[in-house]
């Protein structure tokens, strides 16, 4: 079960479509999975934020697709991960390359994955009201929805290792090699 991001329910992916279910939703976990939908969605088509945002909150967030109903997103949670990340773009890209593998650029990573990972970098840079842990495990579960494989641990892999730069205080130290802990 998942930690509590002081919104009082527990998070999750929700029911969107073209991704599975995996586990109740509440509005921020819904407004985390729609920021990465919603991020996708840019750097396919070219739509501008301001067009993105206004789309999902018009015709996405809590509306019926297609007779699929999807859950209500945190209107506001969504618009700042969405601001908040294309704002620090240039800051949070320069993490993502340094944390990855050097034969894995960013550029060179799947488009949803790159989405992931920058929503939950500015996450971890800018919600310091969340605690690290719970915004990794967040976009690991973010990550199920739409991956199956290895995707999910290369988010948690990444996310804690830029964390643990960010929020050192929040981590704790990691034991000796040989120590036995």
């Amino acid at each position: 079960m998942a930690a509590d991001d002081k919104s009082g329910n527990e998070n999750g992916t929700g029911n969107a479509r073209g991704v599975r279910e995996a586990r109740p939703a509440n509005k921020r976990g819904l407004a985390r999975l729609a920021a990465v939908q919603a991020l996708y969605q840019m750097e396919i088509s070219g739509q501008t934020l301001a067009d993105t945002i206004l789309e999902f909150q018009m015709y996405r967030l809590g509306k019926e697709i297609d007779g699929e109903q999807y859950r209500e997103a945190d209107p506001d949670w969504f618009r700042d991960l969405m601001q908040g990340m294309v704002a620090k773009q240039r800051e949070i890209d320069p993490r993502i390359h340094q944390a990855l593998q050097e034969d894995w650029p960013l550029k060179r990573i799947d488009s949803i994955l790159r989405a992931i990972l920058r929503v939950g970098v500015y996450e971890l840079m800018r919600r310091k009201e969340v605690p690290a842990r719970v915004i990794i495990s967040e976009y690991v579960e973010v990550a199920k929805a739409f991956f199956a494989e290895d995707e999910p641990k290369v988010v948690n892999g990444v996310l804690d290792r830029i964390g643990r730069e960010i929020r050192p205080g929040e981590f704790d130290p990691r034991p000796a090699a040989g120590s036995g802990a």
